[in-house]
């Protein structure tokens, strides 16, 4: 899921885009936020490295971020789960 956004929602976003800014601008535009988006994800792995690396180099155990992980990951599946039984009859009712 997108942000909650439906395909009209999106395809709004995209005619108010291009009434604004024009057709030949949305590349440009999209390769900016493209290269800008690279460059935070890029800063944010150098930094995640870091502190990997001082982590290890103090001896601090990161392990326990893993099982925490796996901890979230299963408590969210169990939760989609039980939304998904309570939702199934409804959904197919609006169907």
């Amino acid at each position: 899921m997108l942000l909650f956004i439906s395909g009209q929602e999106i395809f709004i976003v995209i005619v108010i885009a291009v009434m604004l800014f024009g057709a030949d601008k949305i590349p440009e535009i999209a390769r900016g936020l493209g290269k800008g988006m690279r460059q935070i994800k890029d800063a944010t792995n150098d930094v995640k490295r870091e502190i990997n690396k001082s982590a290890k180099q103090s001896g601090i155990d990161t392990e326990f971020v893993r099982d925490i992980k796996k901890e979230v990951d299963s408590a969210k599946d169990a939760i989609n789960e039980n939304i998904e039984d309570f939702t199934g009859p409804i959904k197919r009712g609006l169907k």
